[in-house]
Formats: structure tokens, sequence, C-alpha cells
């Protein structure tokens, strides 16, 4: 598994996942998402995490805002 940095989405969210490996997952904050989309809520905040081989996954940033402002919980 591979585990970005934790984050925050001011005004959400929009992910295209395209896994490159079968079985590739990402996870979304209702759990891990093979081919298809996500969408974080605005406010919302997440370590992003691959799971099972490659991903391609393209975020639209509404704004281009997300926050890096705040620690991770423990």
């Amino acid at each position: 598994m591979l585990r970005g940095q934790y984050h925050g989405h001011p005004y959400g969210e929009l992910n295209l996942v395209v896994p490159l490996d079968k079985g590739a997952e990402l996870k979304g904050l209702q759990g891990w998402q093979g081919p298809g989309w996500t969408a974080p809520d605005p406010g919302s905040r997440h370590h992003p995490e691959v799971r099972g081989g490659a991903v391609i996954a393209l975020f639209y940033l509404p704004a281009g805002r997300i926050s890096y402002d705040f620690a991770a919980p423990s």
C-alpha cells in the first residue's frame, strides 16, 4: 500500500480512478474504489492511499484549493 500526505479539501474534490493493474484501488472516504469516480465532501480530510497495484488518479480541486495546514490524527 502507498500512503500520501494528509490533507483537506476546503471545497471538496473530484477524482477519476484509472487502475493500471487488475485489482488496484484508491481509498475514498466511503472505502476502496476501483475504476470510476470518488467525490470527497467539502471540508473532508484524509491520507490518499493506493493498494493492489498502480493507479492513475486525476484530481479536480474546485478553485484549486487544497490544505495541508493541520496535523494528521494519531
